[in-house]
């Protein structure tokens, strides 16, 4: 029951993620390790602050040394993109960070990096589940931790202020300094404070700081930073007439963003800011990469200032491929995840967020200034986003339907120009308009997104594929 989704295996506490099935996947790295030469380099762990994290990585210590393996460990809750960061400064094989993301609290998982500190594509992900495959229960030895530690077999490590050093070489911390910016920060109960914390106040911002606790649940919310669940931050915002609020998931790879009028900047509208603030202020030249799931106002920006925008799935290891492959200098999906070219090979919402407080240092302008200027270089569009469940039996319908049928809704009076079945089902309409429905892959759910020249557009078109596919948002 070990399956890598878009963003690494992820299940239900004391279902499927279990101290067993954890024992499983690290056999399988060790197996997949020795097999292709590189066990004798050792594997970087870290883990979030979800139920069981630290436990976790401990449990797969003891699998592995036992296969002879040197885990780095870093001991303290960490970000997800300093593990990534770790890997590709340090030339590791590989790297694990145990961690679901944004899921609800009753989740938790692992991400597999590769060398580079790449999330592990859907080739080494199959090549991972086949040595999952192939493991049988007497095979599984271990080395209680203490000893491990005793042998010289895990070294313990807190390698934060390599990390925080090199974000803040690659941001104008001076320009930072210089613009006393008031700053509210919501971790979302997870692991971005010390990091972000460090930066923020290194640049002399005032800063506010909530939801700052450890709590395994997240204070009853989801640990994503969307407007459903970001009202505290905007009354921090509007309460303290601050410049900005800003908020990271809770492995602090993703982004969220309160402006100083307290409203919730869509992810889509962060990747916009930022690719214009690069473009237009930092002089950098280059594309831009985005899956197909995220706005089309990256193509109207790109080609406004004689540059591309390239369409690649959703699952973050498409975007730094493409970045790779293009030269592109930003990718990012509208689920908050983003990076910048000459940073790590993955998202990072630390690094978003300081480049976004650059942003407003370097400009002199309040974000809600920023966002006016960017919206008159490549127009509004809006977008709208249900995510539906659905059970076994549902979703083997729904995909019949979808992907062998290709049925569609009537789009009446919107003109369709193509379809694409790249990832899920999208439809490109030919007022620049579009809508997807896909499978998530890291929850049972059916998203649906929609971005059209206007709100009640986008709306209306959502309801037209729920109606037509009998599901519920």
């Amino acid at each position: 029951m070990i399956k890598f989704g878009t963003g690494g295996w992820r299940a239900i506490i004391g279902d499927d993620f279990t101290r067993e099935n954890i024992c499983i996947l690290a056999k399988a790295m060790a197996e997949k390790m020795k097999a292709e030469g590189v066990d004798d380099q050792g594997i970087v762990i870290g883990y979030d602050r979800r139920f069981l994290s630290k436990e976790t990585v401990m449990w797969a210590c003891e699998v592995l040394t036992a296969e002879g393996i040197v885990c780095h460990f870093v001991n303290r809750s960490v970000p997800t993109p300093l593990i990534m960061f770790y890997v590709m400064k340090h030339d590791y094989p590989y790297g694990m960070m145990v961690t679901a993301s944004h899921n609800p609290a009753l989740y938790n998982g692992i991400k597999v990096f590769t060398a580079g500190g790449r999330d592990a594509d859907e080739t080494q992900t199959a090549d991972i589940e086949r040595y999952i495959a192939a493991v049988k229960p007497g095979d599984i030895h271990k080395i209680e931790y203490p000893q491990a530690v005793e042998l010289g077999l895990v070294h313990e490590f807190y390698p934060m202020n390599e990390y925080i050093d090199d974000i803040m070489e690659k941001v104008d911390m001076e320009a930072i300094k210089n613009a006393h910016l008031r700053i509210a920060l919501d971790p979302m109960y997870g692991v971005s404070e010390t990091a972000l914390g460090t930066i923020l106040i290194s640049g002399r911002c005032d800063l506010t700081v909530i939801h700052r606790e450890h709590d395994t649940l997240f204070g009853g919310r989801m640990p994503a930073p969307s407007e459903d669940t970001l009202g505290m931050l905007k009354t921090s915002v509007l309460d303290r007439h601050l410049d900005l609020g800003i908020a990271t998931d809770g492995d602090a790879d993703r982004l969220g963003v309160i402006d100083d009028t307290g409203r919730y900047l869509h992810p889509n509208d962060i990747l916009v800011l930022l690719y214009y603030y690069l473009l237009k202020y930092r002089k950098w030249k280059g594309p831009v990469v985005r899956n197909i799931a995220t706005t089309h106002r990256l193509d109207r920006l790109a080609a406004a200032f004689g540059e591309t925008c390239y369409e690649v799935p959703v699952g973050f290891k498409y975007i730094s491929a493409k970045m790779q492959e293009t030269g592109a200098i930003l990718g990012g999906e509208s689920s908050g995840g983003l990076t910048v070219a000459g940073h790590i090979n993955g998202k990072d919402g630390v690094y978003a967020a300081a480049l976004l407080i650059e942003m407003l240092a370097v400009t002199g302008k309040r974000l809600s200034e920023l966002m006016n200027v960017v919206t008159a270089e490549c127009g509004q569009s809006y977008m709208e986003e249900y995510s539906c469940h659905f059970t076994k039996q549902v979703k083997e319908k729904l995909m019949h339907r979808l992907f062998e049928e290709k049925e569609l809704p009537d789009m009446a009076p919107y003109e369709v120009d193509h379809v694409s079945y790249l990832d899920g089902c999208k439809v490109y309409f030919k007022n620049g308009g579009w809508i997807i429905a896909r499978f998530s892959g890291t929850e049972p759910l059916l998203r649906i997104f929609c971005e059209m020249p206007l709100r009640e557009e986008a709306v209306s078109m959502c309801a037209r594929w729920m109606r037509h596919f009998g599901i519920d948002g």
